[in-house]
């Protein structure tokens, strides 16, 4: 790959850093750019992450709270009840064990703790059990807690809300156009319903998608463009990692450089968000995972919902040979604007 810095990208960065919305055919180009000019895209649009983040990497660690047996039919997922994937299941978690779940995450350097349940929509009993468990977590740990249980009403994220979730995760997955292709049990504009529910409620939105499900480069822009439009304050970008038994089993992953050059593009559309590399991370950009950091500020550790991932201490170790330094969370009395200017970075 070519050390010159192609003189395309440095304007890009520089109004995406004005907060100027880059043009599509400009963030189609981002997607073709050639892997000659890779370093200079990605030198480029680190300008643009050191702006807004530093060298600051947030660790978040997912706790698979509700295993197996949902009732959507979602193409990649194992958790499906409509496949015979071998995930397995298990009922709702004890709040104890969701706390000590915390515990571990906090243990790992984590600044976000993500509670997810496989369901369609959080059930009374579910609710109970999240609530109590984020208020026993809030009241021991200075750790970020978001949820991801599906479709929400307002009155189900207003308990959400006063229990001290941060953040409610539900990603738009895909484009509108392509979603019916991955997804017929629930429409799009659901999904998008239920982001902007979260956001009534005083949570911050977590919403991103999933790439390489054969959807085409403008489903792929579609969804970046969408994900702005509802303001979505933190934006995980998935790369299939094909699971046996689901629909798209079959699918090839992409390739390490066309990861990176999706990580470039939703930076460029999304300067300010609370971009993180997600699911699919090892298997995908391989050798290449460090380079990611160049264009996002947060990773998962500890593995995901269904598979295996990095150990902490090999991110840690990632995290330090690339210059970069892990953020942890502040304590409750910054966060609320009583300590110092550290309550402004989230």
């Amino acid at each position: 790959m070519s050390l010159t810095l192609a003189p395309a990208w440095e304007p890009l960065s520089d109004r995406s850093i004005a907060g100027e919305i880059i043009r599509r055919d400009e963030a189609v180009s981002v997607l073709r750019c050639s892997d000659d000019d890779l370093l200079g895209l990605l030198h480029a649009v680190f300008r643009v992450r050191r702006t807004y983040w530093g060298r600051r990497v947030r660790l978040h660690v997912l706790q698979n709270a509700k295993k197996g047996s949902c009732s959507e039919d979602c193409g990649f997922c194992s958790q499906s009840a409509h496949y015979d994937s071998p995930t397995g299941e298990y009922k709702m978690q004890s709040v104890e064990e969701i706390v000590e779940g915390a515990r571990r995450a906090k243990r790992a350097r984590a600044w976000k703790y993500c509670i997810v349940t496989a369901v369609r929509a959080p059930s009374q009993r579910d609710l109970d059990t999240v609530c109590e468990a984020v208020r026993r977590i809030k009241a021991e740990l200075d750790i970020k807690v978001c949820t991801s249980m599906g479709m929400l009403t307002p009155e189900k994220a207003r308990r959400l809300k006063e229990a001290g979730v941060d953040r409610f995760n539900h990603n738009l997955e895909t484009s509108e156009r392509f979603f019916p292709e991955v997804v017929t049990t629930h429409k799009w504009a659901d999904r998008v319903k239920t982001v902007k529910v979260a956001k009534e409620a005083g949570m911050e939105a977590c919403s991103g998608g999933i790439v390489g499900m054969g959807e085409t480069e403008e489903d792929v822009l579609d969804l970046a463009y969408a994900l702005r439009e509802i303001e979505a304050e933190s934006v995980p970008v998935n790369f299939l990692d094909p699971r046996p038994g689901t629909p798209l089993e079959s699918l090839p992953r992409v390739t390490p450089a066309y990861c990176l050059k999706v990580l470039c593009m939703f930076r460029l559309v999304h300067p300010k968000a609370d971009l993180r590399v997600a699911g699919g991370r090892e298997v995908n950009l391989r050798w290449m995972q460090p380079m990611a950091l160049y264009a996002v500020n947060s990773i998962f550790t500890s593995g995901y919902l269904t598979t295996p991932g990095a150990h902490p201490s090999q991110d840690h170790q990632m995290i330090r040979d690339m210059g970069f330094e892990i953020e942890e969370a502040p304590a409750e009395a910054e966060q609320c604007g009583c300590g110092d200017a550290r309550s402004a970075t989230w």
